[in-house]
């Protein structure tokens, strides 16, 4: 069995994955394009699922399963896997806790004047009439109680935050204390102090939330997005600031990455750009290399049940 990595990993974790299966043939490369003449006769692949296209498959002659490192699956060329029968499975949950603790890291540094207080202490200023609030009493909108969802909901629960979760099932999730369907967004959007979107990027979700939704927040409410940055348009989300519809947006997501120079949302006092970052850990390929070394021991054994498998009719 011939597994081709276009990612390369630590030693560490190479040699790890080596010793746990020593027959399998293993290879990695850094980038598609050293692992492109390996690729066409391997069985398993392993990508960060943004270096394929349809022609890659159509050459891979014995490819029978694509293990993606990350959970976004935008760029994957699904038709065609769907077409030769190809599994896919991805890394979905490892993200949940550098994720769940950047939206809880943003929620607190904005209840805790956290950008005033940095400015103040710049100019040598000692003002303790900063309005600082607490994240207890407020409630969370969490848009997508997946396992990112799920953390952040945990979370919450723990500075004793109120919590309204949607999925598309609106079935009961641990730590949300309210769910509903994405069809009735809008019918609970005005309660959230803060909400907060971890989204995939789906014709289902793709300019989900409009103007008339943020119309129906508090103009006290804050607006996160660390999930894909499509689900608004961002010319949406200008005039929602503009004309002061909620206090404060923070977006770690956009339409176009990197966010031009210029852009306005650059210079808007009452927005926060990080550059898609939330995700981000050193601890991101050795949680992701689990996932894999689990779902190698199912294929090995013919087992149906891996870990985060995709049903490629709907993308997710």
């Amino acid at each position: 069995m011939k597994v081709v990595s276009s990612i390369l990993p630590d030693e560490s974790i190479q040699e790890m994955i080596r010793a746990k299966f020593p027959n399998v043939q293993f290879e990695f490369y850094k980038g598609m394009k050293h692992a492109q003449t390996s690729f066409q006769d391997a069985e398993i692949f392993i990508t960060y699922g943004e270096d394929l296209t349809e022609e890659d498959i159509t050459k891979a002659q014995n490819l029978n399963w694509i293990m993606v490192m990350s959970a976004g699956l935008d760029k994957m060329p699904l038709a065609a896997c769907h077409k030769k029968g190809i599994i896919i499975t991805n890394a979905r949950g490892v993200h949940k806790i550098p994720m769940a603790e950047y939206t809880l890291g943003m929620m607190l540094q904005y209840v805790k004047q956290a950008r005033v207080l940095w400015s103040n202490e710049q100019e040598e200023k000692w003002e303790r009439r900063v309005p600082m609030e607490e994240l207890c009493g407020k409630t969370i909108l969490i848009l997508g109680v997946g396992a990112i969802g799920g953390e952040i909901a945990r979370l919450a629960k723990a500075f004793r935050m109120n919590t309204i979760g949607v999925n598309r099932t609106g079935n009961p999730v641990e730590f949300v204390d309210e769910l509903c369907q994405l069809d009735d967004i809008s019918t609970v959007v005005g309660k959230a102090d803060f909400i907060v979107s971890v989204l995939p990027s789906t014709p289902e979700t793709t300019h989900l939330l409009t103007y008339e939704h943020f119309k129906l927040m508090k103009n006290t409410s804050v607006f996160i997005n660390i999930g894909r940055g499509d689900l608004v348009e961002e010319d949406t989300l200008f005039e929602v600031m503009k004309n002061k519809e909620i206090a404060h947006l923070f977006l770690d997501v956009f339409a176009v990455e990197p966010l031009p120079e210029g852009h306005p949302f650059w210079q808007m006092e009452q927005v926060t750009v990080t550059p898609h970052l939330s995700s981000l850990t050193k601890n991101y390929l050795p949680r992701s290399f689990e996932i894999f070394e689990k779902n190698l021991h199912t294929y090995n054994n013919k087992g149906n049940n891996m870990i985060n498998q995709i049903d490629l009719t709907r993308g997710y």
